[in-house]
């Protein structure tokens, strides 16, 4: 559990705490696919650029007279089979990437309008009531985690 998690002290309760540590457990999830996805965006893009260019130099450009010889050219090669499936592969891994950064993103925004929605339930006392702010204070400023609103 997290040291600020554990320092709240009286202004909430075990279950509360458990909750909020759950958040940000997965908000580091979230993140951690979402940078994974935004590499793998970078990474085929740059591949994908390499490869283009490669092309042009290697086949399009040497025999450009041609169609039926820029074919031959491409196929003889098998490095170029070889680039085009590295290629794919990168392609197939950012949107297995994005797949689980939404997925990851469901889970997170799913249990942050849950505490955001059962924050009377979870701050019953009225001191607690009047202290939650320090809560949400603590978790926009410390995790970026925002409870006062369900809008992202």
């Amino acid at each position: 559990m997290e040291q600020e998690i554990i320092n709240l002290d009286e202004r909430t309760d075990p279950a509360t705490k458990q909750m909020l540590q759950n958040v940000i457990d997965r908000k580091k999830k979230f993140d951690r696919y979402t940078a994974r996805h935004l590499l793998s965006v970078w990474i085929t893009i740059g591949l994908t650029s390499i490869y283009f260019f490669y092309l042009y130099v290697t086949v399009i450009q040497p025999y450009s007279y041609s169609l039926a010889e820029i074919f031959s050219a491409y196929v003889q090669n098998s490095a170029n089979l070889s680039f085009l499936i590295l290629t794919a592969g990168t392609y197939g891994l950012m949107v297995l990437l994005k797949e689980k950064r939404e997925k990851a993103e469901k889970e997170y925004q799913g249990l942050r309008c849950e505490i955001v929605d059962r924050s009377k339930d979870l701050w019953k006392k009225e001191e607690e009531w009047k202290n939650r702010h320090l809560v949400f204070d603590m978790m926009k400023k410390k995790f970026d985690i925002n409870l006062y609103h369900e809008n992202k």
